[in-house]
């Protein structure tokens, strides 16, 4: 196969244009800068009320699979992320493994964003079906995709500038809030917790905290397609992964210290844990912040799917490119240097299991349990790639970026899946397991590199 440093990413038609500001632009839109906003009654309740520190922990657990990313992005600088780094490290059948798991993340993500977008906006404007908005959103998101990836970012850097100033009013008006009428709670128990401090109960809350931080990772399917290639990717991976770490913490913290219910209410009570945050919000400092953060989260949403919806046409290519899927999805549109026919097959994917969700009642919870199994699967396949390719194969004697710190992020993870639901886990072997079958009608048995 030969040295992957030596496959360059100037093949396969894809087009330089995207800087450092593109690529955070991209990774922050797939994460969503208010994205605890969903999960904040949750890790409210089970971490006992300590859910800033919660966040501190998720940072610095992802901060360990980003420094891997960082890692393999100058060593395999191509297009498909986890799967290149895989293929290079440890070989082809568990490259095809950590790029076919990574796979149920970047088609779910969206789905689940795209269905939140028609709920929220339906919920804004009750006239109009949130079937209609979904469809809309989908519409919208992949003609912007389909227009090409520089376009795409451009609108995305103005949602995303959106979002963040909806957060920034949100910070202002939770700081005078706080001034005036002061705190329901001690100022230090977003991170001390309410009552004793459990290290179990944070690390239980870490599990759903990483949530969050999903999408990160996308940055690095973009590498062929940016100006600076590997360095820039690297960078933008690792400031994507703090800038959210700290946006995530800075607006738990604030809303923690106003949230009316203690965390043993919530606990209680987990039909008042997903509203808790716009709860919150409304009692705290008034319903106006209540429709402004519903309003950004709508529209966030939908565009977090955009760049879903571009890092999954992204690894289809790049594994249609390679012979591991049909390889129709390897070819470029020339006139836009988009993989069109990925794009487009993401995009069906995704809108089915939207579909698929709204069907049920239990749809979107169903979808929203299993998003992080694979991800994370192949987060660990990330870390062991990195000690495959460094460690092994190039004698690496940096002990501490190429073993330590891998060793350490395969351990955060491995916890992290114990504490999955079993269902999620279910769904995940079910995954796998036709993955397999998918390697073994495209040939089985390919030797790994050498």
């Amino acid at each position: 196969m030969g040295d992957a440093r030596a496959e360059t990413g100037d093949g396969g038609g894809l087009r330089r244009s995207l800087g450092v500001r593109d690529l955070l632009v991209y990774g922050l839109l797939f994460i969503a800068p208010m994205a605890p906003v969903g999960v904040f009654g949750v890790l409210d309740a089970k971490s006992r009320g300590a859910v800033a520190a919660v966040y501190v922990a998720a940072t610095v657990a992802m901060g360990l699979t980003a420094f891997s990313y960082a890692q393999m992005v100058r060593a395999v600088p191509r297009t498909g992320s986890v799967f290149a780094y895989a293929r290079a490290g440890l070989g082809e059948v568990p490259g095809f493994v950590a790029g076919w798991m990574v796979l149920l993340d970047y088609l779910l993500i969206p789905a689940v964003a795209y269905l939140f977008s028609g709920i929220a906006l339906h919920s804004l404007v009750p006239g109009v079906s949130r079937w209609v908005w979904t469809v809309l959103a989908v519409l919208l998101t992949t003609g912007l995709n389909l227009a090409g990836v520089r376009p795409a970012a451009v609108v995305g850097l103005a949602v995303l500038a959106l979002e963040i100033a909806v957060l920034a009013v949100f910070v202002a008006a939770a700081v005078v809030a706080l001034a005036q009428g002061g705190a329901t709670r001690g100022w230090a128990t977003p991170f001390t917790a309410v009552g004793e401090f459990s290290l179990t109960a944070v690390v239980s809350a870490v599990s759903v905290a990483v949530l969050s931080f999903l999408g990160f990772d996308a940055v690095a399917t973009f590498v062929e397609e940016a100006v600076g290639a590997s360095a820039a990717v690297a960078r933008a991976v690792l400031w994507c992964l703090a800038l959210a770490g700290v946006l995530f913490v800075l607006q738990t913290y604030l809303a923690a210290l106003l949230e009316p219910l203690s965390p043993q209410r919530l606990a209680a009570d987990p039909a008042a844990q997903g509203s808790a945050f716009y709860d919150t919000v409304e009692s705290g400092i008034g319903h106006w912040l209540h429709v402004l953060v519903a309003a950004a989260k709508a529209v966030g949403a939908a565009f977090a799917a955009l760049a879903g919806e571009a890092a999954a046409a992204r690894l289809l290519f790049a594994m249609g490119r390679a012979g591991r899927l049909p390889r129709m999805l390897g070819a470029v549109e020339q006139q836009t240097a988009v993989p069109r026919r990925a794009l487009l097959t993401a995009a069906a994917v995704t809108l089915a299991a939207a579909a698929w969700a709204a069907s049920r009642d239990d749809g979107l919870d169903r979808l929203t349990s299993v998003v992080n199994v694979g991800a994370l699967t192949a987060f660990a396949l990330l870390h062991a790639s990195v000690i495959g390719w460094y460690a092994v194969r190039q004698h690496s004697q940096h002990w501490l970026r190429h073993v330590v710190v891998p060793v350490l992020g395969i351990a955060v993870i491995v916890a992290v899946l114990v504490e999955a639901a079993g269902s999620a886990q279910l769904v995940g072997a079910v995954w796998l397991a036709a993955g397999l079958l998918v390697l073994a009608v495209n040939g089985a048995g390919v030797r790994g590199r050498r």
